[in-house]
């Protein structure tokens, strides 16, 4: 039974230095989220794609200068497919339909983002519209003096 013991503990503290051994050490994938692609063509084409998309969590930031851990796994993604071949309109279709048409800096017009395109233009008419009633009352404050 002692035998048995000792034969055991010799195995269980052996297991580990063989397995170490065993296993050949495997070359490290790119960090495309930091890493540039190898083809400048593709990583100019990656990079104007990334100003272009907006940062999930910072919401006002392209992925091109966010910090966060999304617009890093955001950007790994564009490097990856674009590396991979897809043209830029498709990585941006396929992160639009992951995300939402929100994600875009540029939205297409259509009815659902028909409020992105349209609530700017409405605050900008409705601000030069209170501007000219405001210079209209000074001008007529000023002939009653």
């Amino acid at each position: 039974m002692r035998w048995f013991a000792a034969l055991l503990a010799a195995m269980l503290l052996a297991a580990p230095a063989t397995a170490q051994n065993s296993i050949a050490p495997t070359p490290a994938a790119p960090d495309y989220a930091e890493v540039s692609l190898a083809d400048p063509v593709k990583e100019k084409q990656a990079l104007a794609l990334m100003d272009n998309i907006r940062c999930v969590v910072c919401q006002g930031q392209p992925v091109s200068g966010s910090n966060a851990d999304l617009a890093g796994d955001m950007r790994r993604i564009i490097r990856e497919r674009i590396g991979a071949g897809e043209t830029p309109e498709q990585v941006r279709a396929w992160l639009v339909s992951k995300y939402g048409a929100w994600v875009s800096f540029k939205p297409p017009l259509e009815p659902r983002t028909a409020p992105l395109w349209l609530v700017p233009l409405l605050a900008l008419a409705i601000g030069l519209w209170l501007l000219m009633r405001r210079l209209k009352w000074d001008r007529l404050k000023g002939a009653k003096s």
